[in-house]
């Protein structure tokens, strides 16, 4: 009998052992944690290299009644899930409730993503080839953060190694000349294709112009104070507007396909002078009626009046001037779909600049196309684990989406450790840097800021009403997914730790603790 009994409990703990093997197993499938490095005072990054990098647990439905959430915070918490269980009463020490009414809609979401620079890709490159895979699946796959959203630079930029063009052929107003650039064929496109094809959701890409060939300005320069010569709808604007077709089509060659372009990046910059990396000067009305006469017919005629044309894609304090001034004309209305704002004077410029530019043009999207943090003088380019920087990124974010902007993105995906390379050495900081000579890079807790969103809140998505007492330090956004889960993003800039409780007038509480410093976002199906 004695025999027996224990051979019974042998089996069972084979079994026993077995299904813990599979547990551990299918964990470590889903989600592999931060290798932290500290640079002291609550700063840290996570160290990947060729064999090992983070991963994020998949999110997946759970019944009705429960809820997931995922945090991260100055303590060292990256995307750290948790489960639990909606309660009939709100807490009694919750220092506000939040009440979710999704019969309540505003913008429907584009994604969030960030930009292929020359730059990024010459990074990428630097390091091993299983490194650059945990680079891209980082960003791009399932056991990622899940970009949807990617611009693309046409020809250079700063952060590029020098200044091009794609036609550097004075007089060539056929661009019989006209071809892709080394860098993208080296730099951009196998990047983008290779994270196309990484992931599972769909890619939204667009092109932002940021000079055209020195040939065609006034000042004979791709940098410096200067704009198209001539007139729209003289030659070299015909030109120009061609030169948008030969990219989408070039680029399309390579089996990429954009969805978008913005008609200039930052068209005050040419405005400037001796501004000293490419730019090319635009007022609203030259806007405006190159767009009527030029590049909006262009795009029609080459069969790409499905592209998603954005003007402005500049600082939100020229809204709703820009706006009003080109949509002052119903021929350049017609061609544009939406409007593009960076974020680097948002610290000064109230955010009724977007939500009076949408309540004047509610039929024209908002999206935020440019962002990074380093460019501000004296503050360091560079600062390996800056959890202030992740929590500028979430701030701006919430601003932005709660105020009809309908998605953000960052600027270069990967930098070195200088916040380069840029030709002119505007160096800046990046969600990931990259340490070639240790063949390692450093997800920086921006990359994190970004994945709260970007993971969790999907193309397709609608803002929805939440509702509640002020709570300081808190700022917090809501939103319903196409498969009836509602995703919730919750920044807390204080030093305080609390209670929240988001209310779902049909499951009843979510008694939420939060702590100082963190991102949290909450998902849970209806």
């Amino acid at each position: 009998m004695f025999k027996l009994i224990e051979s019974i409990f042998s089996a069972l703990n084979k079994y026993f052992l077995l299904f813990l093997l599979v547990l551990v197993t299918k964990s470590s499938s889903d989600s592999l944690p931060c290798d932290q490095r500290s640079y002291g005072q609550g700063s840290y990054v996570c160290v990947c290299n060729s064999t090992y990098c983070d991963r994020v647990e998949s999110n997946v439905p759970i019944p009705k009644g429960r809820y997931t959430v995922y945090t991260s915070n100055k303590d060292g918490y990256r995307l750290h899930k948790t489960y639990g269980q909606f309660n009939s009463t709100p807490s009694t020490t919750n220092k506000g409730i939040f009440t979710i009414n999704k019969n309540v809609t505003y913008q429907t979401m584009i994604g969030f993503g960030g930009a292929f620079t020359d730059a990024a890709g010459i990074n990428i490159a630097s390091l091993s080839t299983e490194a650059q895979e945990n680079l891209l699946k980082s960003y791009y796959s399932p056991e990622g953060i899940e970009y949807t959203v990617g611009r693309i630079p046409m020809a250079s930029c700063d952060f590029s190694t020098h200044p091009y063009s794609y036609d550097d052929h004075p007089g060539d107003f056929m661009l019989q000349n006209f071809s892709l650039a080394v860098e993208d064929l080296k730099y951009k496109i196998p990047y983008i294709i290779a994270a196309q094809k990484m992931n599972k959701r769909n890619l939204t890409l667009f092109g932002s112009p940021w000079s055209a060939p020195a040939w065609m300005k006034d000042n004979q320069n791709m940098t410096g104070k200067g704009s198209l010569i001539g007139q729209p709808g003289g030659k070299y604007y015909k030109t120009w507007a061609q030169y948008f077709v030969r990219f989408l089509q070039e680029y399309s060659k390579h089996g990429i396909d954009l969805w978008g372009i913005t008609a200039q990046n930052e068209p005050s910059d040419g405005k400037l002078p001796n501004f000293k990396f490419q730019a090319m000067g635009w007022t609203a009305a030259q806007q405006r009626d190159f767009i009527a006469l030029d590049l909006g017919p262009a795009l029609e005629k080459n069969g790409f009046q499905y592209i998603k044309l954005m003007i402005l894609d500049d600082a939100r304090f020229l809204l709703p001037y820009w706006a009003e001034q080109v949509f002052s004309s119903p021929e350049a209305s017609k061609y544009i779909s939406g409007i593009a704002v960076h974020w680097y004077e948002d610290f000064i410029t109230p955010t009724i600049a977007l939500s009076s530019t949408h309540q004047k043009f509610p039929d024209k999207f908002i999206l935020a196309t440019e962002a990074c943090a380093g460019s501000i003088l004296p503050f360091g380019k560079v600062i390996l684990g800056s959890w202030e920087r992740a929590e500028s990124y979430a701030h701006d974010i919430l601003q932005d989406v709660n105020n009809w902007v309908t998605g953000w993105t960052d600027w270069n995906i990967a930098l070195d450790m200088e916040g380069g390379p840029n030709w002119v050495k505007n160096f800046v900081d990046s969600p990931i840097i990259v340490n070639a000579k240790k063949d390692e890079f450093y997800k920086q807790p921006m990359f994190y800021a970004m994945g709260h969103f970007s993971k969790f809140v999907l193309p397709g998505s609608k803002r929805i009403d939440i509702r509640g007492s002020e709570v300081d330090g808190l700022q917090i956004s809501a939103f319903l997914q196409g498969d009836n889960s509602i995703v919730v993003v919750i920044l807390n800039r204080s030093e305080n730790d609390g209670i929240i409780s988001l209310h779902d007038p049909e499951l009843g509480y979510i008694n939420l603790s939060y702590s100082k410093h963190s991102i949290q976002t909450v998902i849970w199906w209806t």
